[in-house]
């Protein structure tokens, strides 16, 4: 069981926007901060259907990791280190509600011909103790602004980040690359999908972002700082104002965005693990 001392403390806020060109919006977000939970998803396909997809995605996530959390005594074990993995409990939980979303919308893209072709990205994070597991599918980040220098806790799978690891295109040149929007992951694709998930320690003052492509296309990493860098202890303020930043660049795309502001000590190192599963 965690100690008072032990348990980390944050606050969250989300918000989502149309953007100023999209004519309706399929990016979907939900926190949770009962359980510490947040999650984004960014839907693609057919009329409508991308919204079904991250809508299926959220909703079966967030049930079953609530479920679990409940049935652990309220979280109080989801910080141990399973033997044979040697992931936590609430890292193994939050991959096997993604990959329970991934089937059930390839399910229902396979029986649905209106939905056919159609998946989402989307990137979690669970805080337990003073553990944080972020799990991601597709271009959907985490980031870290710690100390006032933001790190990107997830690696896009998309055709523009394999063009870069192979050295064909440059990162300071990835807004001018033309397929950028294309990934090579995402939820509903294929019957078995791929979970990158990492751990990680908090610290005090930790400002952790989870945002749709339609905010890093718009904003770079400086921007994206110096809002998040606003003198002001309203979470919710920060998310309205990088939508803002987002649309006054162009909003070409639907823009979403969840922060946690995480104010327990912890003086362990940042990173204490890292997986990728299947």
């Amino acid at each position: 069981m965690l100690s008072a001392s032990e348990r980390t403390h944050f606050t969250m806020a989300s918000q989502t926007d149309t953007g100023l060109v999209r004519d309706h919006n399929e990016d979907v977000v939900l926190i949770d901060d009962r359980i510490g939970l947040a999650l984004l998803a960014d839907g693609m396909g057919g009329y409508n259907a991308g919204e079904i997809a991250a809508r299926m995605a959220v909703d079966i996530i967030a049930e079953g990791v609530a479920q679990a959390f409940d049935a652990q005594r309220s979280g109080e074990t989801l910080d141990k280190i399973d033997p044979a993995t040697g992931l936590s409990q609430a890292g193994l939980i939050l991959r096997s509600q993604i990959l329970r979303a991934n089937e059930a919308i390839f399910e229902s893209a396979l029986n649905n011909p209106e939905y056919e072709g159609m998946g989402t990205t989307v990137v979690a994070v669970l805080l337990t103790g003073r553990r944080l597991v972020v799990a991601h599918v597709g271009d959907s980040r985490c980031y870290r602004l710690r100390r006032g220098v933001l790190v990107a806790l997830t690696r896009d799978h998309s055709l523009l980040q394999e063009q870069i690891d192979c050295g064909e295109w440059k990162e300071e040149s990835a807004r001018n690359f033309p397929h950028k929007n294309l990934v090579t992951r995402a939820l509903g694709a294929e019957r078995y999908a791929q979970v990158d998930l990492a751990e990680h320690f908090t610290e005090a003052g930790d400002l952790y972002l989870l945002c749709s492509d339609g905010l890093t296309d718009m904003l770079d990493s400086s921007q994206i700082v110096r809002v998040l860098l606003e003198k002001t202890d309203d979470l919710a303020r920060k998310t309205v104002l990088l939508i803002r930043a987002a649309n006054e660049q162009g909003g070409r795309d639907n823009i979403s965005v969840a922060l946690i502001d995480v104010s327990d000590p912890d003086s362990r190192p940042a990173v204490i693990r890292k997986r990728k599963a299947a």
